[in-house]
């Protein structure tokens, strides 16, 4: 099947386009080592519900119940929000509104797990966030992060780790545009043609407190291995696919 998609891409597209449209695996490499650790256990999700959950990594399938936490009661991604959801099949999940780095509302180990697909890159103080989500879990936390060289981020560098402590240090939110001027200049709009032209791209940008579009930061495995070991976790297990950096991280509770 993949052998015909290649055929029928037309030529003219370059290279990068063309991976992007050429379809993953039904299924994630070592897909069941995700699954196991989240077999008939309560989870939550920080975004989402995500497309990768139900067939590539299908833990919303073998867990007992989901629950799922936006930033605003309507997004791109995700439109307006109900506060319930159908997530898989006949199964029903609560959404709640809360910010990725503050899940006050939730109780210390409130969760056996927690989903995040290719969200971590949408906030603007990783740490803080990953300490929150180490907080509210009392198992593994599955973490989806794009891979750079696949999408528009391609250009930017990774990010330092140096930097992701500065914003954690200084208690950074929502509102920062430090990476700002990085992104216009790199970002790479034949790769998203839903941004639009230039400028459209640029206002959205201003606006991103709103909309939560860019990517403030760029991660690869060496990064989030940094993050882990600051915040005392461990990475159980990592797969890298077309796409994605896929993580199973211990919380080491």
């Amino acid at each position: 099947m993949k052998k015909i998609l290649k055929r029928m891409i037309p030529k003219s597209i370059s290279s990068s386009v063309r991976r992007l449209l050429l379809p993953l695996r039904s299924k994630v490499k070592n897909y069941s080592i995700y699954t196991n650790a989240t077999t008939n256990l309560s989870g939550i999700e920080i975004g989402g519900p995500s497309g990768i959950f139900k067939l590539k990594l299908p833990v919303y399938k073998s867990c007992l119940n989901m629950s799922f936490a936006n930033f605003s009661n309507e997004t791109i991604w995700e439109g307006k929000l109900q506060d319930s959801c159908n997530y898989y099949e006949d199964k029903v999940g609560n959404q709640y509104i809360a910010e990725a780095s503050d899940l006050s509302r939730f109780s210390d180990q409130q969760f056996d797990f927690l989903l995040s697909s290719n969200c971590l890159e949408h906030v603007a103080n990783p740490i803080k966030a990953l300490s929150e989500w180490k907080r509210v879990t009392s198992g593994k936390i599955v973490l989806i992060v794009p891979r750079k060289d696949f999408n528009f981020d391609h250009k930017r560098p990774i990010t330092s780790f140096d930097h992701l402590l500065e914003d954690f240090n200084n208690d950074v939110n929502e509102s920062d545009l430090t990476h700002l001027d990085e992104i216009l200049s790199l970002h790479d709009l034949e790769l998203d043609a839903p941004s639009g032209s230039f400028e459209q791209f640029h206002q959205r940008s201003l606006e991103n407190y709103n909309n939560r579009c860019l990517h403030h930061h760029v991660f690869d495995n060496v990064l989030v291995g940094q993050i882990c070991d600051y915040l005392d976790m461990s990475i159980a297990e990592q797969t890298v696919n077309k796409r994605d950096w896929i993580f199973l991280i211990d919380t080491n509770h």
